[in-house]
């Protein structure tokens, strides 16, 4: 799962990975509810509104009405007709708002040649407000199906034949099997495998009440995706979602069996797609990248080894974040770019999150200025280096304070007030006991959420202890400072707002020094890790 397609890191990795097989996307099409979801405080429900960056998007999206959402959708999908492997498909799912502007953009990219049927979705239970409305009652949307080349993945689907079908093999022969003459030869009733289905497909929305619904007003059914995916894509190939919202294409892509790489700018959509997958039951492994941020793309370019005309230079950057933070330049060295009193600063990419390795490069410069304190000021952080850069500062005598880059310093009218915080990542507090069996049990003590400004005023009137804060929960009762490992892992779902803080028991094989990686996940997607070490 990625944050952001249209990220310049996350185009190179996939650039540089396999081509992807299959591509569905749903795309808002004209409406900022595309952004609004339901989000769980506790036990108790409410809307959630776009955030400041998916307002932004919106914005982005719509500002200039139709121009701007156009020019969105092309730029996405010549990269994609980029990512597609030469037997791919792709899926774009409209309704009558842009369908025929998108049309006409897509006959562009990928040619009209490689137009293959416009699909009707027909979901034939519309209720509620949309049944009164004084005219014929729209009850479609249209996916339109575009391939890379001419020679590409399809794998017939097959429906039901009309009831009382059979009642036409009405003959039997020597071994009891019942057919019917059809131009010459028999045809056998256990030979069908269905009726071929065409380009209008029957499949009715989610219910309230179905198992799959997870909040988002947008939500396609499982059975849309499934008929897709059985089509265009066989066992192990990939399929991308770059507009995943809930996840729909990934876990329909991961019971059938296909690899999956979801994207979206919303932190909240990752997470709900995150905990989606981890229903599923023999769920294979995967990760969760963050890369960029949708309101930085005035700084896209910068990097530290290369300078644009076209762009901010680097140094103005350093400089713009180094004014805020009420420190001063300091030039020559790699990694050190300020200095605030005693302690030294370290600022992250633009388009990256802050790295173990960037941490301990800045460690090692720190020690080497023969300085002992040191700010790392990030937009975003790699998961799982809270607790272990801490250890490795601490080891090497540096004071270590991370500090995010906050969100508005985008917003000039803020910058110009000096309301500019900086503010320490979140506060986890566990304890890990050892029962008389020599089981390892973890109990969550406390989770505090330092930047209270960026809660919404009606979300903090709900919470009413510290827990409420806490979405999920997860173990890595085996840590190698690699790639986190779910081992043991607790959530809210729809059905149950409950969340255990104290972990199942855990009995080590090999007796020894082990490292216990705990990540908590708060109620807006945000990760918070902490690393314990036991001995067995």
């Amino acid at each position: 799962v990625a944050w952001d397609f249209f990220n310049p890191y996350f185009q190179l990795t996939l650039k540089q990975s396999r081509k992807i097989d299959l591509i569905y996307i749903d795309p808002p099409f004209a409406t900022g509810a595309d952004f609004s979801v339901r989000i769980a405080i506790g036990d108790l429900e409410l809307i959630k509104e776009p955030s400041a960056i998916e307002e932004k998007a919106y914005r982005d999206t719509w500002g200039k009405g139709l121009d701007s959402y156009l020019q969105m959708m092309y730029e996405r999908l010549i990269l994609m007709k980029e990512l597609l492997s030469d037997k791919g498909s792709i899926y774009v799912h409209l309704d009558w708002r842009v369908n025929s502007y998108v049309r006409i953009l897509m006959d562009d990219i990928f040619g009209n040649n490689n137009f293959q049927r416009e699909i009707i979705w027909y979901f034939d239970n519309v209720s509620g407000f949309k049944s009164i409305a004084n005219k014929w009652i729209r009850d479609h949307e249209n996916i339109l199906w575009y391939t890379k080349n001419e020679k590409f993945t399809f794998n017939k689907v097959y429906g039901d034949y009309p009831e009382g079908y059979e009642k036409k093999f009405s003959n039997i022969d020597e071994d009891g099997r019942k057919y019917m003459k059809r131009a010459g030869r028999r045809q056998y009733l256990d030979e069908l495998k269905g009726k071929p289905l065409g380009d209008v497909w029957r499949i009715p929305f989610i219910n309230n009440m179905a198992l799959e619904r997870v909040g988002y007003e947008t939500q396609k059914p499982e059975a849309l995706l499934e008929r897709i995916l059985l089509a265009n894509s066989d066992e192990g190939d990939i399929v991308a979602d770059f507009f995943c919202g809930s996840g729909t294409t990934g876990a329909v892509a991961e019971k059938l069996n296909r690899r999956w790489i979801m994207a979206d700018i919303g932190r909240y959509a990752i997470h709900t797609t995150r905990k989606r997958m981890l229903e599923i039951e023999n769920c294979k492994p995967f990760i969760v990248q963050n890369l960029g941020k949708y309101e930085r793309q005035y700084w896209q370019g910068v990097t530290f080894n290369k300078r644009s005309k076209d762009q901010m230079p680097l140094y103005e950057y350093l400089k713009f974040i180094l004014d805020l933070y009420h420190a001063e330049s300091i030039t020559g060295m790699v990694w050190i770019h300020g200095k605030k009193g005693k302690r030294l600063i370290h600022i992250g990419a633009v388009d990256a999150p802050v790295t173990l390795s960037d941490i301990e490069s800045a460690v090692e410069e720190c020690k080497k200025m023969k300085q002992n304190a040191l700010d790392i000021l990030g937009w975003e952080w790699e998961m799982g280096l809270h607790d272990v850069v801490q250890k490795f500062a601490k080891e090497k005598g540096v004071d270590l304070r991370l500090r995010y880059i906050p969100r508005e310093v985008m917003d000039q009218r803020a910058v110009e007030s000096g309301e500019i915080t900086f503010y320490e990542l979140s506060y986890l507090e566990a304890e890990v006991n050892q029962n008389k069996r020599g089981e390892f049990i973890i109990h969550l003590k406390d989770f505090i959420i330092p930047n209270h400004d960026l809660i919404p005023e009606e979300v903090q009137k709900k919470i009413k202890k510290w827990s409420d804060y806490i979405d999920y929960w997860a173990v890595d009762w085996d840590y190698n400072e690699d790639t986190f490992h779910n081992m043991w892992q607790a959530y809210r779902t729809r059905k149950d707002r409950t969340l255990p803080l104290k972990s199942d028991p855990y009995l080590y094989e090999k007796k020894g020094k082990h490292k216990i990686l705990i990540k908590v996940i708060d109620i807006f997607g945000n990760d918070t890790t902490r690393l314990v070490e036991v001995k067995s």
